[in-house]
């Protein structure tokens, strides 16, 4: 590629940075510490700190973030750990299940544990057919338990990111350190926390940030849980209100400073050090082969989280054959009709529409900046181009709650993208927000082909003849044709089903997209839940095929893509 087309890449992906990313938060920061007349004021963003309603909701999301993030880590490192040392019975099988929990947005899920664990749900139902509960008792699991219900169900669906990114990193540890430090007896779990802890904790960072940041800002789960005091939902029914408060703005401002500032700290932490590693050929590693007993009991460890990680989708996919589930194990009728209404109710048909424009020209944005952006960070030497990698994975580290909600402010009537405004039709900013958010994917898939690729190949190409630009769309493209097409496939399949932008962007009935129909359908009385179930089960299919075709591609090197 010419140095010219080069620069120009570079321009155009700063500029696209800099409109859409660095500018709605800018819109928030004003809107949270500066008063209608352009004054520098911290008397908003001080009052969150005094209101007791604003302060709860900050320590309940940092604290849904922290309990979510440390159960994740408990379920994901020690299957990491056995998945990557050991050989026993179901491995890749159970391995490709750890998958499964990706496949269904979290508020979807919450759909499914509310029927289960509801007060009317199936294991009062259960509890009284074994004689535990009196008949017509109940216990309300969920109604006085919402902390614990949204921790576990965050975490049952974030942990394989978690998972991805541990088992990367400990296949890339030097076997010959872990036996030099049982040659000097340090062995067991002293020397997994003494020698092997600390040489992935780069890794394990990666996917904890993620993880972290997601619950801190999970808008759907606890909408769908009625659990209001959090400072997602409390920004969320703020909307109403954007023009004339400037609460919102401050609450938004205060979850941003929040992330960012986590994200430092946790990077200065743990993701600073990193540790060089001889060639795995000086040892003799591999995953070793287990007794009969311990393979056995490695079996039922595996299978038994991810059955418990399946229950919100069981659940889900029991509600949406069912036209009746009310104190009962199992639904009390089925019926095929929910998935007919899912593909033929008024909300359904037009949001599938809509998420297929959505979601297939964001990706198609993504494709091209993307791979540009990939061929500046490994092919070319311009000054900057560190930075510009910096600032493509940014979008991971920025809460998507609080991107929608910058796009909301800067296109209010007199801002300079008010044209965009989505109160009339949201369809350029919901392609903007899927293409910025899951930008990072597509950047990081591409670099990892362009690394793996020799540039000697395209020089050979340009010594004969071939014109730069030529050279490397003949004899680059075709080999990076795999890194492209998963990235393109997670590209698209997350923005089919992204949650926060759809929530707050999409105002009108005609441009939803799936989950804000899905929310949508869930609030309605009657069948609405049943349809909401169908759909979610829809999407889950799409998706499950989505996750399949990329670790097919991918492998172990899945994980890499979720990491900031």
């Amino acid at each position: 590629m010419s140095k010219p087309l080069s620069i120009g890449i570079y321009i155009c992906s700063a500029l696209f940075f800099f409109g859409f990313f660095f500018w709605p938060i800018s819109q928030i920061l004003q809107g949270g510490f500066f008063d209608p007349d352009g004054n520098l004021t911290f008397l908003y963003f001080t009052e969150i700190f005094r209101n007791k309603i604003y302060l709860e909701g900050l320590l309940n999301s940092f604290l849904l973030a922290v309990f979510s993030t440390l159960l994740t880590f408990v379920i994901a490192i020690p299957l990491a750990f056995i998945s990557s040392r050991f050989t026993f019975w179901g491995k890749q099988l159970l391995s490709s299940l750890i998958l499964v929990p990706l496949i269904l947005p979290p508020f979807v899920g919450a759909i499914g544990l509310r029927q289960i664990f509801g007060q009317y749900g199936a294991l009062n139902a259960l509890l009284t057919k074994l004689d535990f509960l009196a008949e017509g008792a109940t216990i309300d699991w969920l109604g006085t338990n919402q902390f614990l219900g949204i921790v576990i169900l965050n975490a049952l669906h974030l942990y394989p990111i978690l998972y991805l990114n541990a088992v990367a990193a400990l296949s890339n540890v030097d076997p010959a350190l872990e036996e030099a430090a049982a040659n000097m007896g340090c062995s067991g779990f002293r020397r997994f926390f003494k020698v092997t802890l600390p040489l992935v904790k780069p890794g394990l960072f990666a996917g904890g940030t993620i993880i972290f940041i997601w619950s801190f800002t999970e808008l759907g789960v606890p909408l769908v849980f009625d659990y209001l005091k959090v400072t997602p939902v409390q920004i969320f029914y703020g909307l109403k209100d954007i023009g004339g408060n400037p609460f919102p703005f401050a609450l938004v401002a205060v979850m941003l400073i929040a992330s960012v500032l986590f994200y430092t700290v946790g990077k200065g932490l743990f993701g600073r050090n990193t540790y060089a590693m001889m060639a795995k050929a000086t040892s003799n590693a591999g995953p070793r082969k287990l007794p009969p007993l311990f393979s056995f009991l490695c079996t039922i460890f595996f299978a038994s989280i991810t059955l418990v990680a399946v229950l919100p989708h069981i659940g889900v996919i029991l509600v949406s054959f069912s036209s009746d589930w009310y104190a009962s194990i199992i639904p009390n009728n089925f019926t095929l009709d929910n998935y007919s209404m899912a593909l033929g109710h008024s909300l359904t048909v037009p949001s599938i529409a809509n998420s297929l424009k959505y979601a297939s020209i964001s990706s198609i944005v993504d494709i091209v900046l993307g791979l540009g952006i990939a061929y500046i960070i490994v092919r070319t030497k311009l000054p900057g181009r560190q930075i510009l990698d910096a600032i493509s994975m940014a979008p991971l580290a920025i809460p998507g709650l609080v991107l929608a909600f910058g796009y909301i402010a800067m296109s209010q009537e007199g801002k300079f993208f008010h044209f965009l405004n989505p109160i009339e039709n949201p369809t350029t900013l919901l392609i903007i927000a899927y293409a910025v958010r899951r930008l990072p994917y597509m950047v990081r898939a591409s670099v990892a082909g362009f690394q793996q690729i020799s540039v000697t190949l395209e020089e050979s190409a340009q010594n004969l003849g071939c014109p730069p630009l030529k050279s490397t769309i003949k004899i680059t493209l075709p080999l990076v044709t795999a890194n492209i097409i998963a990235g393109a496939l997670l590209v698209f399949s997350f923005a089919m089903l992204e949650v926060s932008d759809s929530l707050i962007l999409a105002q009108k009935q005609a441009f939803y997209p799936i989950t804000k129909a899905i929310f949508e359908l869930f609030q309605l009385m009657g069948d609405g839940r049943f349809i909401a179930s169908a759909l979610g089960v829809w999407a889950m299919l799409f998706l499950a095929a989505t996750i399949g075709t990329l670790s097919l591609l991918l492998g172990k090197k899945l994980g890499a893509v979720f990491r900031v």
